[in-house]
């Protein structure tokens, strides 16, 4: 192999490395998104059985203001 083809293998050989590098560091953020959603998720969920109780809980007032 000449000189130059093994330069040129060297230059992509450094492109793929660096790419790899770029791709974990996109995948290593797209992690941290999805974590932060997942946290995300679970407080409106949580919120929203909340929100659901307390509607039940007041339903259960009207009805039994009702039947007084």
């Amino acid at each position: 192999m000449e000189q130059s083809e093994l330069q040129a293998l060297a230059d992509k050989l450094d492109r793929l490395i660096e790419h790899s590098r770029k791709l974990e560091r996109d995948n290593a953020m797209l992690r941290e998104l999805q974590e932060d959603w997942n946290r995300e998720r679970a407080q409106l969920m949580h919120k929203n059985d909340l929100a659901k109780n307390k509607i039940e809980a007041m339903i259960g007032r009207l009805r039994a203001l009702e039947h007084h």
